[in-house]
């Protein structure tokens, strides 16, 4: 076992009963009416996340050792009756989960450790853009969608949150202007030429605000919105997953904030410092910034002494946020080793209230991004005071589990700094924000009330129907709202297509699959796998060459139709982890021989080494500079090709495929959704069709979106996956560096989309 692995085991089991998908991991129920919502608020952001044994055993000998051990079975018994969770032998669970890692992400990982170590920045994009080609060569997920790209209607002035790619900004709400009814879709188009031609010279929302008025609109404080998904917690530094972020991001701020035209703002902090070296950050803060409860009721005043105390919750709660603030992200010094237990005293770590309005961090080395951290929910103040009063403790004395502590529990046990109180949240029904008095920039906040409505996603005409009630202020439509939205006469005047923003959703193989049955409830999402049904998934999903055909064999744009309609099926499709121009390189670099000129983006050099190594997928279209808005991973004839291969490498180890004995491979769907129905057979149609049937995808149907979720996006465990493969998934950025994306696959980083690959 390489010392890498050990420490990144280690971690997991550290971790073990924390979910590992940071805030801005995302989940999607496949329907536009739920991955568009948010196009309604921001233009860019619109909605759908005991190993300790030595010596590496080979996935093949962990295969042969599950089919032995199986061998004892009736190989017709129900998988779900053998292989379950009190079943798992740990021990034997690890060495698999290594030799798989190994196997198949063992060299992307190193190779992200040499991009890491890269000082040149331009030098450091360009091996992380060889590090994702290697990733996505290996075909352990499919791209589906990013968040947008479909029809939508909406009486939010677009791009009056911020637009910003990564972190929280973009769902920041005090800045969202709302019109009494809805804007036309050619004058939504008229104020996104203006911003493009005029973010950041702060004319934008004057403009807009008088542009709108000309045109006869007027402007509400109350904005309502859909949401489906409701917070798990309350403690916004201890949960990795968006919805509950989404909706805790509007209690608090951060020391600097993007606003509307893509601008780093004062938030927090009304400056900042950095020391010639680049490892220290000096941040000066506000005076007077009041502490309130959900009441509004004063608690005290906000000093440097709070980001202190909200640092060390975050790495004594790790509740999957944790690797933001270490090596593998922020930098901070002695992050990591306090995670691990090798430092205990927090003094140590590289966090300092100089005085009560002197904030200073200390890095272990430069971090050309750590600004672009400072929205995020890592690096927040926390009321020491108030914490304590709810039981909270820090470091070794930390435990939620103590009947007093009841920080986090619910609205009303927590401290608010930010434009909004949560004054009611009622469980799948209302969620209601009111505006805080207290607010340093309480004068800004442009809506007084934000009311959240529960929407399951069961009746697909449910959001249309709201939008055009006035129940809810936008949305996105579904392809059976457009039809219903042209027949009430709405589609033709006030109908746009949303922008897509840098969400990427993605399908993932479950490499090692356990689970058969959702992980809560044994008795939902039963599979129809037997024993052997599900040994034969297990191995061919290990096959490089069937997941290649797998994923070739998928027509992604039809199953997009089934959410967006025939006419947008491709625009919010994506073909990277990365978006292919998230940046680009500064200057000339030069990598084994081959020269990347200055200009040239990560995109195009992940297609550059795609066409070397002979794999057919095209990511980058570089004649619009984007990797997304096109299927370059639909091939019939490579997928036929592929799947040549991969049956003459199963036979090898005495698997026939055939279309008489095909390979199953079983995915949940929330059968409650139409337009999520529709898809998941449309993915079958499409995936049987081009095997000709050597391949067999086998719907699980469940009925509820929770349990749903719970099959694949809620699970801790890798193990808990109940599917051999998931699409409800995806990542957002949390800052402004390709390692955001691409540290979810290292073992040695954040490893968060790990689990959904079952290998942790």
């Amino acid at each position: 076992m390489t010392n890498k692995w050990r420490k990144a085991l280690a971690l997991m089991l550290a971790l073990a009963m924390a979910a590992s998908m940071a805030a801005c991991g995302s989940f999607d129920g496949g329907s536009a009416s739920t991955t568009a919502a948010a196009e309604a608020e921001t233009e860019a952001a619109a909605e759908e996340a005991g190993e300790t044994e030595e010596g590496e055993e080979p996935a093949e000998e962990a295969t042969e050792g599950e089919e032995a051990a199986a061998a004892d079975v009736d190989p017709n018994t129900k998988a779900a009756d053998y292989y379950t969770a009190d079943s798992i032998d740990m021990e034997s669970w690890s060495a698999e989960v290594e030799a798989l890692y190994d196997e198949n992400l063992g060299q992307f990982s190193d190779m992200i450790a040499d991009a890491v170590a890269s000082e040149n920045v331009s030098e450091r994009f360009a091996k992380l853009a060889l590090a994702e080609a290697n990733m996505l060569e290996q075909a352990l997920m499919v791209p589906t969608t990013s968040q947008g790209g479909n029809y939508a209607l909406s009486a939010v002035v677009p791009y009056s949150v911020s637009p910003q790619l990564w972190g929280n900004d973009a769902y920041r709400l005090s800045s969202v202007m709302v019109c009494t009814d809805l804007i036309k879709g050619e004058d939504i188009e008229a104020l996104r030429a203006y911003w493009r031609e005029h973010h950041g010279d702060g004319t934008y929302r004057d403009y807009a605000r008088q542009y709108l008025t000309d045109k006869g609109y007027e402007f509400k404080d109350t904005y309502n919105k859909a949401f489906d998904t409701f917070p798990q917690t309350f403690d916004a530094m201890n949960t990795y997953r968006q919805a509950d972020t989404e909706a805790l991001v509007n209690t608090f701020d951060g020391l600097l904030r993007y606003d509307s035209e893509n601008e780093l703002k004062p938030a927090l902090a009304e400056s900042y410092d950095v020391s010639e070296d680049g490892c220290v950050y000096t941040f000066h803060l506000r005076q007077g910034v009041k502490w309130v409860d959900s009441q509004g009721r004063e608690i005290g005043e906000m000093k440097a002494d709070d980001f202190v105390a909200g640092l060390q919750h975050v790495l004594d709660a790790q509740g999957g946020l944790e690797y933001l603030v270490g090596d593998a992200a922020a930098g901070i010094v002695n992050a990591d080793d306090y995670v691990a237990g090798t430092v205990t005293d927090f003094n140590e770590v590289g966090i300092k209230a100089v005085d009560d309005y002197t904030l200073e961090f200390t890095l272990t080395n430069p971090r050309h991004y750590f600004v672009t951290l400072l929205g995020y929910s890592v690096i927040m103040p926390m009321s020491r005071s108030y914490y304590e009063s709810q039981g909270g403790k820090f470091g070794a004395e930390y435990n939620p589990e103590d009947p007093a502590y009841t920080y986090g529990s619910d609205q009303d046990h927590i401290a608010y700094i930010g434009p909004y109180l949560i004054t009611n949240a009622t469980a799948e029904n209302t969620i209601v924000f009111q505006a805080n008095p207290t607010y340093y920039d309480a004068e800004n906040v442009e809506v007084k009330t934000i009311t959240w409505l529960y929407n399951d996603g069961s009746d697909s005409l449910k959001q249309y129907n709201d939008i055009k009630s006035k129940t809810i202020d936008g949305g996105g439509l579904n392809a059976e709202a457009v039809e219903s939205a042209k027949s009430d006469g709405l589609f033709d005047d006030y109908s746009y297509v949303s922008s897509t923003d840098a969400t990427s959703y993605m399908g993932f193989f479950n490499l090692d699959r356990y689970g058969y049955s959702n992980f809560n409830d044994n008795s939902v999402g039963i599979s129809d796998h037997t024993v052997e049904s599900a040994d034969r998934a297990r191995a061919a999903i290990q096959n490089l060459h069937f997941r290649r055909a797998f994923i070739a064999a998928f027509d992604r744009g039809a199953y997009n139709a089934q959410s967006v309609g025939e006419e947008l099926k491709d625009t919010s499709l994506i073909n990277t982890y990365v978006p292919g121009n998230f940046v680009r390189l500064e200057e000339d670099v030069t990598i084994d021989g081959t020269t990347y000129a200055a200009g040239t983006y990560y995109g195009d050099i992940i297609q550059q080494q795609l066409d070397k190594d002979g794999v057919q997928v095209k990511v980058w279209d570089a004649e619009n500079q984007t990797s997304a808005g096109f299927d370059g991973w639909y091939n019939p004839e490579y997928a036929a090709s592929e799947l040549e291969i991969a049956i003459e490498e199963l036979a090898a180890e005495g698997i026939e495929v055939s279309a008489e004995n095909p390979i199953i491979v079983e995915r949940c769907y929330y059968s409650g959704s139409d337009p999520n129905t529709n898809a998941a057979n449309a993915m079958k149609q499409s995936i049987e069709t081009v095997t000709e049937g050597k391949i067999k995808v086998n719907l699980i149907a469940i009925e509820d979106m929770m349990e749903y979720y719970n099959a694949g996006y809620y699970p801790d465990y890798g193990y808990e996956f109940n599917a051999d493969i998931t699409l409800m998934s995806g990542w957002g950025p949390d800052y402004g560096d390709p390692l955001t994306y691409l540290s979810t696959m290292d073992a040695y980083g954040d490893a968060s989309m790990m689990r959904s690959l079952g290998l942790n």
